[in-house]
């Protein structure tokens, strides 16, 4: 990703250092919040709505990056712990600039779909996150269900059939909305993607041709 590098030596210091930290720590007092005072609806006030944006409620162009992805004490930890667990690893990997840049594309994406759709969380989002992370490091093994250790890449092919299904399936909406929020993972990725599909066609091209050169 030479463009990318590019960029990096232009604009490397507008990077967020510790985002997935930052956004964590807020995803946890909202979670917070609404456990004391459930009555607050206070989730109502942030996911993406753009018939509300309309009305002058902006903040919700960026409000919904903090929407908890649970509701149960037990997994939001886990699901937090996750995520900071992904954001340090990638941030290490990639650079402060690189991963905010990564994150800012899906969230350009997410409020892209959005104008087709009408709304958005930030759960396609997150999952893109999770989406880099098993093509960085996929062999790196999880607790599933803190039972079974499993490598992220499995996880990952998995969540990869969930999308074509839903995209073969699933209502426009949805489909929108999948494919807008992961722009960031076809940057990142599609060109490495495309370049192995293409290497395993024209391998499979040769190996027929040389299978009919030689038992005819």
């Amino acid at each position: 990703m030479n463009w990318l590098n590019k960029l990096e030596r232009k604009c490397g210091r507008i990077g967020i250092p510790y985002l997935m930290y930052i956004l964590s720590a807020l995803m946890l007092a909202v979670f917070l919040v609404e456990f004391v005072r459930p009555d607050l609806g206070i989730s109502s006030y942030l996911y993406l709505d753009m018939g509300l944006v309309a009305q002058g409620q902006v903040w919700r162009l960026l409000s919904f990056l903090i929407l908890p992805p649970s509701s149960s004490p037990i997994w939001i930890l886990f699901s937090l712990y996750f995520y900071c667990l992904i954001g340090n690893l990638l941030e290490r990997e990639w650079g402060t600039f690189k991963f905010t840049f990564f994150y800012l594309v899906g969230v350009l994406g997410t409020i892209l779909g959005a104008l087709f759709t009408g709304s958005a969380t930030n759960s396609f989002l997150n999952l893109s996150l999770f989406l880099a992370f098993a093509a960085v490091y996929p062999d790196v093994q999880v607790m599933l269900f803190f039972l079974i250790p499993i490598k992220v890449k499995y996880l990952a092919i998995l969540d990869a059939v969930y999308f074509v299904v839903v995209l073969i399936l699933g209502t426009w909406p949805l489909r929108v909305s999948i494919l807008m929020s992961l722009l960031n993972v076809l940057l990142f990725f599609g060109g490495d993607f495309f370049r192995t599909v293409r290497q395993q066609i024209k391998y499979s091209k040769t190996r027929r041709q040389f299978r009919k050169n030689n038992f005819r």
